[in-house]
């Protein structure tokens, strides 16, 4: 689908989508318990693919209140949209051996998860997903299991999907990069919990996105589960930020308390948001995001950003509200080593801003749905503005920018799509953005919110 933007106005009040990282992280923690609800979910394209997962280890999702099979359900995942809790049984932490291949669709965060979940099983699961993802590394977390004692590979032996995983997984010491991905981390202490033995796991480089690592660890606490991240020599750390490495004991239970967990507002998708507001507001007037509550979300720091970038920005922590106001925004220099999902909207905003905007420490970001560094540097660019793209910087130079409309590609990235979108707002005449169906992967009613603040958007 082919969307066509048109430089707007916007006003009005949006409510943020519950959280994916979230969402994954709660499904399948209900699927290690005996069963829980999961409330304000969100359902999109990649947290279907965590609950399929949760269902061939032999739990099932279907939305809460629901008294037909889930069977059927949780094969397509189409009787999941517009749910707003999920009833989840699980496999009590020793997941059954899949009838079927797992099919992660584009998710990455499910395949990492269920990675490490597929070891437990007594057996071999496959696990593969579409051609984007079969091209993003999985080598580290296949390393760290077979260090455990468990058959992880590559079918093609280049430590990429399609991966075949044979169990049943014990426990015991490993170490692992902590620079690649802080899911392969996430995925040893959700199973490590677990296992016999539990899990030791030692950071052989320094952590990249300590933030998701303190998103799991909020999580498991929720979910009755303990797991603590600590120093080089092995004292308990507050957080995620310089861990050395990380300690779960085993045969731990997961059972949240009152037997639910309800789901946070996405900072992520704030992001856009939240940079719409700071580009296109109306004078005078505010754009107001509901469902901005805090939590352990590293990408809250957009509202920093923001703020230091010129724009007023309001936020009412206790009512989780935020109100932004346009603004002349001015270029700024950001460190994204821990929040790798903000480059895109950072990109966007520098294209718009004054001055250069510099975007340090993302050569991570090139790992993701697709290379986010150059995805930005080239599809701005279609729009007229200059950037610089370095392995580990890419800098915007907002002074030299002249943004009209034009033909640009959102590189099957849900990511890629929304924060052209906020640049196109700030675009002369009309930009057509290719590919825009999947912001179904995270926000799947982005263009009907951002029509309803004031966007003049056209599909075909």
């Amino acid at each position: 689908m082919d969307v066509h933007v048109t430089r707007s106005e916007l006003r009005g009040t949006a409510r943020a989508p519950p959280s994916k990282s979230y969402t994954h992280r709660a499904l399948l923690a209900a699927g290690y318990s005996d069963g829980a609800t999961v409330e304000s979910p969100l359902i999109s394209a990649d947290t279907r693919a965590t609950a399929r997962a949760v269902t061939a280890f032999g739990g099932s999702v279907a939305p809460a209140g629901d008294d037909a099979s889930t069977g059927g359900a949780a094969e397509t995942g189409s009787d999941l949209a517009g749910a707003d809790a999920l009833a989840v049984e699980g496999f009590g932490g020793r997941p059954a051996v899949p009838d079927d291949v797992i099919d992660c669709a584009n998710s990455g965060t499910t395949m990492r998860l269920v990675t490490a979940a597929a070891a437990l099983a007594d057996g071999t699961t496959v696990l593969t997903g579409d051609g984007s993802l079969r091209s993003r590394p999985q080598g580290p977390l296949l390393d760290a299991l077979a260090d455990l004692g468990v058959r992880a590979e590559s079918t093609r032996g280049n430590g990429r999907a399609p991966l075949v995983v044979t169990g049943p997984l014990a426990g015991g010491e490993v170490a692992i990069p902590g620079d690649v991905s802080s899911q392969y981390v996430t995925a040893l202490l959700m199973a490590g919990a677990v296992t016999d033995e539990g899990i030791e796991v030692e950071l052989t480089t320094d952590l990249k996105s300590a933030p998701y690592v303190d998103i799991t660890l909020e999580l498991l606490a929720d979910f009755g589960v303990e797991a603590t991240p600590v120093d080089a020599g092995g004292d308990p750390l507050d957080g995620a930020a310089g861990a050395a490495g990380f300690s779960v004991p085993g045969g731990q239970t997961y059972e949240p308390a009152g037997g639910s967990y309800a789901v946070p507002g996405d900072f992520s998708s704030i992001s856009y948001l939240l940079g719409a507001g700071a580009v296109a507001a109306a004078p005078g007037e505010a754009v107001r995001i509901e469902g901005a509550r805090p939590s352990a979300q590293g990408d809250a720091a957009i509202v920093g950003i923001v703020e230091e970038m010129g724009a007023d920005v309001e936020w009412d922590r206790e009512a989780g509200e935020i109100a932004v106001e346009r603004a002349d925004l001015s270029g700024v220099t950001v460190d994204v080593g821990d929040t790798p999902d903000l480059l895109p909207t950072i990109a966007a905003l520098g294209a718009v801003a004054d001055g250069e905007t510099r975007i340090e420490n993302c050569e991570h970001v090139r790992y993701k749905e697709t290379d986010r560094v150059a995805a930005m540097a080239e599809e701005l660019g279609k729009l007229g503005a200059e950037t610089t793209e370095e392995p580990d910087v890419l800098t915007v130079h907002g002074d030299a920018s002249d943004l009209t409309g034009a033909t640009v590609d959102g590189r099957h990235d849900h990511r890629i799509v929304m924060a052209l979108s906020v640049a196109a707002l700030a675009a002369e005449g009309t930009t057509t953005v290719r590919g825009a169906e999947h912001v179904d992967v995270s926000f799947p009613g982005f263009f009907e919110t951002m029509a309803d603040l004031g966007m003049t958007v056209d599909r075909d």
